[in-house]
């Protein structure tokens, strides 16, 4: 077993560390990790794994537990739609390959209980891992990653034989980071190689003498290079805060807008009104317009409309978070949407699921607002020029 393609052995110190280098879409990977941990019965098994997806797979019925709207109020709704559209991509390869995703995993969980061996999660939290790409990335860039993951809610192609193969040699969500690092290659640090730095240092770490890794195999080659290195882990999970200077320009933006308008009333209260017009359409609508795509409850497309030309002068506040709150409110998500939160696979999933249906409706409608203060104060300093102009 030992000679296995897939077993990667490192002695370190005193210890001998076993890399199994798996695939989440490989029939066998779980065969492998099921024959090795019993046959060398190690101190640790570690798995890739961190506490939030450790719990999605060891207890599926988690999802009864959610409050939706504490979700929205603490500003975790876009992180949980990520998570759960990266889920269902991987589902969507685990049905056409004929598997259960994770299995490996499961495996490795399940061999550790029944030998009374120490098992450690060994994968940085996927949500501290999304925050740090997101506070790295430009206004453009995050609406390009939002936009990437809608589209590949439509996405219905069947996996080509090459890409198949590849997938069998690493991971579903190694291969997902590696494509968006590919597309954002300043995030590659991020999204692979702070990774493949966390996941060596806790691995390490284990107690014993002898412990077994499973691991997607895309970490492989990262994790030998980094195992002999010590990492700060603070410094691996730390979420940056976000700069002096962006707060300010936060605020700056709503206080030159309003003062552009007063100005311009000074001048001509005719053109201040048309500012105020413009600012209330382009805001109110777009925002209404992202939460209609959502397919939203109208009480909620009103919500968005009215609330969004006064959220986009406060940084502080949000229409998708009122529009989402109205529409948990009028249509409550039932124990069923919560039981298959962990089912969806297709795009038509997420809009049949209230659930999620809410959190779309954060989502486009605080996007649809980001584009009308954009438009609307383009207009309103447009206005103002033409206005000082005459």
């Amino acid at each position: 077993m030992k000679n296995n393609k897939d077993i990667h052995h490192i002695s370190l110190d005193d210890k001998d560390i076993f890399l199994i280098g798996t695939a989440h879409v490989s029939k066998t990977s779980a065969e492998t990790v099921k024959t090795f941990i019993e046959e060398e019965k190690p101190d640790s098994v570690c798995v890739e794994l961190c506490s939030s997806r450790f719990q999605s797979i060891t207890n599926p019925d988690k999802w009864k537990e959610m409050d939706i709207i504490t979700i929205i109020k603490q500003k975790r709704s876009l992180l949980l739609l990520v998570n759960l559209i990266l889920s269902a991509f991987q589902k969507r390869l685990a049905r056409q390959l004929g598997i259960n995703p994770g299995q490996e995993m499961i495996q490795a969980i399940q061999s550790a209980k029944e030998n009374n061996i120490k098992l450690i999660l060994a994968d940085r939290d996927i949500q501290i891992t999304f925050t740090r790409i997101w506070k790295k990335l430009s206004l453009f860039g995050k609406l390009r990653l939002f936009f990437m993951l809608l589209l590949s809610m439509f996405n219905k192609e069947e996996i080509s034989e090459e890409e198949i193969e590849k997938l069998k040699s690493e991971d579903i969500l190694t291969a997902a980071l590696q494509d968006l690092s590919t597309s954002f290659p300043r995030l590659k640090n991020t999204l692979i190689d702070e990774r493949d730095q966390y996941l060596a240092e806790k691995i390490k770490n284990s107690p014993g003498k002898k412990i077994v890794a499973v691991i997607g195999a895309g970490h492989v080659p990262g994790i030998k290079q980094e195992i002999f290195k010590t990492h700060n882990m603070n410094d691996l999970t730390y979420i940056p805060k976000s700069a002096n200077w962006t707060k300010w320009i936060l605020w700056a933006i709503p206080i030159v807008i309003i003062l552009i308008v007063i100005l311009t009333f000074t001048i001509s209260p005719p053109s201040g009104f048309n500012q105020i017009l413009h600012w209330l359409i382009w805001n109110g609508s777009l925002a209404a317009l992202g939460t209609l795509i959502a397919a939203g409850h109208p009480f909620s497309i009103l919500t968005a409309f009215l609330v969004a030309p006064i959220s986009s002068l406060n940084p502080l506040l949000a229409a998708g978070w009122f529009a989402g709150i109205v529409e948990a409110l009028i249509r409550k998500p039932k124990v069923d949407d919560f039981e298959k939160l962990g089912d969806m696979v297709t795009f038509g999933d997420f809009f049949r699921n209230r659930v999620t249906k809410i959190l779309l409706i954060v989502a486009l409608a605080n996007l649809g607002s980001s584009l009308g203060t954009f438009i609307g104060g383009a207009k309103v300093i447009q206005i103002f020029i033409d206005t000082i102009s005459l």
